[in-house]
């Protein structure tokens, strides 16, 4: 069993990949940066996820990927023929 210092430790893990995600999504969303930025972005994100939490980058891949995805898809329109040339 965890002891309350290692839960409060993993709590404080999952606040902070929390938030760098959010304002992550929250820069792509509402800059006009570019498309190899924002991959770029992403991808800084993912290393974050995997230095905060190693050896779980599938759970990142599960849950926030296909989100980043998404905003990629929705904001750059090169995306957008990609994602339907890939089908």
């Amino acid at each position: 069993m965890a002891t309350r210092e290692e839960m409060d430790e993993e709590d404080r893990r999952v606040r902070q990949l929390r938030t760098t995600v959010h304002l992550a999504f929250s820069v792509i969303a509402q800059t006009d940066m570019p498309l190899a930025d924002a991959e770029a972005m992403v991808a800084a994100v993912r290393h974050t996820a995997v230095r905060l939490f190693p050896g779980k980058e599938s759970v990142f891949d599960l849950i926030y990927l296909p989100r980043f995805r998404r905003l990629l898809v929705d904001r750059y329109p090169a995306m957008r023929l990609a994602a339907r040339r890939a089908c």
